[in-house]
């Protein structure tokens, strides 16, 4: 379903009673965040920079959170960052520019809204009134509370004390959701104008110690992991080179596993269209303090890899490019 087909959900809110038109009732409720004016940012080398057909993205580094949101949840700034993947931005900013490709990066938190979920993948509990059908209630991510709009944080910790109207679903996708993925279909479109193919690196970090499930690859935990949703969202030469590159760095890599890419790299990975989309997990232990959400001394050597890595990644594709064009 996407947001852009019309879908608001207090179209089909029962308790829509107020006597005002659905329309009028949007057109003010749908002012954006003071803090989130813009709500993303593209960091991008200038247009002549551009030499390579990758795109990256960072859904969840964003760590703005409104005072509103704040005062709505039961639980304190600090815990709710547990949900958010700290400083991957950072960490990617530069791999982005050196391999003169831009950036997109959410600047609002996981757990006011998640852009890597589909746009009405919602838990019923969480919202005052009857959810339209055209909602996604019985996800395994909607049922674990970790929806469009978040439930829990950490160890099943629950965001708020009590429901939510509807308006505020639609007021956080229609001014969050809607511009992060426009502005990815963008960066995708003309990437792909550009260059005949685009390869989406969707950057992630995930805790080091999992609240469920094992994040272990031979009996040790995992540094990196790589999601192609089991090889269907882009070619294997993509997910090869990213495996070796950073195994040749020491890190530790797994496939798929529990990883497999969410809604981003399912949505936008069609290799027979040459759009390929791929999810990097980093372990924050190997970056960051995961109680106080600090970087640590290592940060920058984390960056430095990262940045290696994409950029054999870049020549790979260039070349792979080459290949084909001298092919056709």
């Amino acid at each position: 379903m996407k947001l852009e087909e019309g879908k608001r959900l207090f179209l089909d809110d029962p308790l829509n009673q107020g006597g005002s038109s659905p329309d009028s009732a949007a057109d003010s409720a749908f002012a954006p965040e003071p803090e989130l004016c813009p709500p993303i940012d593209i960091i991008a080398p200038p247009p002549e920079g551009r030499f390579t057909p990758l795109v990256f993205s960072s859904p969840h580094s964003g760590r703005i959170y409104p005072e509103r949101f704040l005062k709505t949840s039961r639980l304190d700034a600090q815990t709710l960052r547990r949900s958010e993947d700290a400083f991957v931005d950072d960490l990617f900013g530069p791999a982005a520019l050196s391999a003169g490709a831009p950036l997109l990066r959410a600047l609002f938190p996981r757990a006011f809204l998640d852009v890597n979920r589909e746009p009405f993948e919602l838990d019923p509990r969480m919202f005052e009134g009857k959810l339209p059908t055209f909602a996604n209630t019985r996800s395994a991510r909607v049922a674990g509370g970790l929806g469009t709009i978040a439930r829990v944080v950490g160890e099943n910790q629950e965001i708020y004390g009590h429901r939510l109207p509807l308006l505020e679903a639609d007021h956080r996708l229609q001014t969050l959701y809607l511009p992060y993925h426009r502005a990815l279909r963008q960066l995708l479109d003309q990437t792909l104008r550009a260059f005949g193919t685009v390869v989406l690196l969707d950057c992630h970090s995930m805790p080091s110690a999992p609240f469920g499930g094992v994040r272990n690859v031979n009996g040790t935990k995992a540094d990196v992991i790589l999601g192609d949703r089991f090889g269907t969202s882009c070619s294997s030469l993509i997910t090869d080179v990213l495996e070796d590159e950073f195994s040749r760095m020491g890190y530790l890599v797994g496939r798929n596993k529990p990883y497999a890419g969410g809604f981003i790299t399912e949505h936008y990975g069609n290799p027979t269209g040459h759009r390929h989309a791929i999810q990097i997990e980093i372990n924050r232990a190997i970056y960051m303090d995961e109680k106080t959400m600090s970087p640590l001394a290592g940060f920058a050597d984390v960056a430095k890899n990262i940045k290696m890595a994409c950029a054999s990644l870049a020549y790979v594709i260039s070349d792979w490019e080459n290949q084909q064009a001298a092919a056709e």
